[in-house]
């Protein structure tokens, strides 16, 4: 075997071994922890076959399709702006998913643009395509073979995927937005479900199969050399039936079979043998991949698409923290913690995923989607890796195995109590550096400068930060969006013996205070409506939340909101139906009026970076 070392931006020294007797090339990591005691883990991964849209050479490994910025994004109130959306790509990158779906161009001009940026950006192994295309040098050169500039050996790039509705505006739109990257693919749907045919589309069988095979042969027709097909509802479609439609758009170039169990019906054996009906019954089926998306209406998505890759599907679509449209969708830490797991149960299946990035993704998603994660949800809640039951906890001192099946340094989170640290105002920045690394956070430079001094703040003020402390600090301080009004000051009279007032100072960025005075009925609404003043954006607030990060009267208040502005364009989701967008903003403070401030301050920002976007 031959070897050659080199060193990745996160901290981890990977070694590239080639065996001339497999013929196959592996890399083995090794990561170094920043934290007092030097663990070192070593961690097998790559063995992903190199990509072929419609073949994997090692028949047990299995895809990894993230939808989380494109059906994540349509839970309500999980609005993202394009620099959240690109952020979360680069962080499913770092973490080894095969595909991303990065969004449905045709819903707006500003998703178009945030695909079309993420395409660019992280979808090719070097900065060469993103600078020709930046310096307007692409015109001319698109084509099925655009984006394959860079050597980009050794480094995963991602697949770039738009979702399109089987018409020619969406599919033109898709193929704008994702022909920039190395490895581009349009994903297409159109529904097959009796129900769905009759009262949704007004469309017989016949009309479907020719608009599904016509489409498909749009698409490639394009120089898109990789299409995903998806039959909507296929959980309640007539099984003759979707032999049939999947039979003519593999003839017409489709290169994976998307199955969705649309609205969460089917339970894991029946979906099994769907998948497995499908493989056994479709004409030409050997030529594609078969692919499963399954949501969460029933609580079982995640032991259905469990259930498709046993049953021979070979990508397997989900989202970050399970979020999605309704209940959700499949967990994608979830399936690939059970593969993970269990694959010797499943026939020795195996993914790509790169698990220690797990945590950081988690984390990620939660901020920028404002969808909070419940503290008993596997694998990366709150509560997956604590022990509060006295049997627990003494099991867990004489060997951790006994109530613990993987350990929590797999996914990224590293136990708190590994390097001895306790953070006080006399702390460093080495010190909060490595107290955040073990809470799954990699940050550096600017962010973990800026973090540094607001914890340097609240230390003045707390003898002891704990982790609850850190992770609301972080929250606030990293996970923000683009800044068009920064929070300054504010001072609030309020009592029973009149009405309660606030004063408020907000900077531009072009770094000019402005200050406005309001009276309300407490001193959040007051602060609220002096704010409306300074920005004059109207808007609506549609929820509003408070908790404390932990006991004690000087504990930390976090603050979440969700609004809406008037005249606000709509967005229209993948089913057709057009839903007027909300913004997310959360805050943290010991004071709860700056908590509150900040938080409607951000989701301020995040409505005016997508309004800016739009035009």
């Amino acid at each position: 075997m031959t070897a050659a070392a080199t060193t990745t931006p996160f901290s981890a020294t990977t070694t590239t071994i080639f065996s001339p007797t497999t013929k196959t090339k592996y890399t083995l990591f090794t990561f170094k922890p920043t934290t007092r005691k030097q663990l070192t883990t070593t961690l097998y991964a790559s063995r992903r076959p190199s990509y072929v849209p419609n073949h994997i050479s090692d028949p047990n490994y299995v895809r990894i399709f993230d939808t989380t910025l494109r059906d994540g994004e349509q839970s309500p109130g999980a609005t993202m702006t394009t620099k959240e959306k690109l952020d979360i790509a680069r962080q499913l990158a770092k973490l080894g998913v095969d595909i991303i779906e990065a969004g449905f161009p045709a819903s707006s001009e500003a998703d178009l643009e945030a695909v079309k940026l993420i395409a660019i950006e992280v979808g090719n192994p070097s900065g060469e395509m993103g600078q020709k295309v930046l310096a307007g040098k692409v015109a001319g050169e698109v084509g099925g073979e655009v984006g394959l500039a860079g050597n980009g050996e050794g480094v995963h790039v991602p697949v770039i995927c738009g979702l399109a509705r089987c018409n020619k505006n969406d599919i033109d739109k898709a193929w704008e937005a994702v022909k920039y990257a190395k490895y581009p693919r349009i994903h297409t749907f159109i529904a097959t479900s009796e129900i769905h045919m009759q009262y949704k589309l007004k469309m017989s069988k016949e009309q479907v199969v020719e608009k599904a095979r016509s489409m498909v042969a749009y698409a490639r027709s394009l120089g898109c050399n990789d299409v995903e097909f998806s039959p909507e509802d296929a959980g309640r479609s007539e099984r003759e039936f979707l032999y049939e439609i999947l039979g003519e758009v593999i003839k017409a170039g489709a290169t994976t079979l998307n199955i969705p169990d649309t609205v969460g019906y089917n339970w894991p054996r029946e979906f099994g043998q769907l998948i497995a009906d499908i493989k056994a019954n479709t004409p030409g089926i050997e030529n594609v991949i078969i692919s499963t998306h399954c949501q969460n209406d029933l609580g079982l998505s995640t032991a259905n698409t469990l259930e498709g890759a046993y049953s021979g599907a070979r990508q397997l679509e989900c989202t970050i923290n399970g979020i999605g449209e309704r209940a959700g969708n499949a967990s994608l830490e979830e399936v690939v913690m059970t593969i993970k797991c269990k694959g010797e149960l499943l026939g020795g299946l195996y993914t790509g995923i790169n698990t220690r990035h797990i945590v950081m993704a988690s984390k990620m998603v939660e901020e920028y989607s404002g969808l909070m994660v419940q503290p008993h949800k596997a694998i990366v809640g709150a509560n997956a890796f604590a022990h509060e039951s006295g049997i627990h906890q003494d099991g867990m001192l004489k060997n951790r195995n006994t109530y613990e099946i993987m350990s929590p340094e797999d996914i990224g989170l590293f136990r708190s109590n590994e390097s001895g640290l306790t953070l006080g105002k006399l702390s460093g920045r080495h010190a909060l550096k490595s107290k955040l690394f073990e809470l799954g956070y990699d940050i550096d430079g600017k962010e973990l400068n800026d973090i540094f001094w607001r914890f340097k703040s609240v230390a003045e003020m707390k003898k002891v930060i704990t982790d609850d402390d850190l992770v609301a600090l972080v929250s606030d301080e990293v996970f923000q969006p683009q800044i068009f009004w920064k929070f300054g000051d504010v001072q609030v009279t309020c009592g029973s013996l009149g009405l309660s007032t606030a004063t408020v100072k907000l900077i531009d960025s072009d770094g000019k205070e402005h200050i406005a005075c309001s009276v309300g009925t407490g001193p959040v609404d007051a602060a609220y409506k002096a704010v409306d003043l300074i920005v004059k954006a109207p808007v609506k607030l549609l929820e509003y939340s408070m908790s404390a990060v932990t006991a004690g009267i000087d504990a930390i208040a976090s603050t979440r909101v969700v609004i809406d502005a008037e005249n606000d364009q709509t967005t229209t989701l993948a089913t057709g139906q057009k839903v007027v967008r909300t913004y997310s903003g959360t805050g943290a403070s010991m004071d709860i009026v700056i908590s509150s401030v900040r938080a409607y301050v951000g989701a301020i920002n995040k409505m005016l970076g997508l309004k800016k976007k739009s035009n």
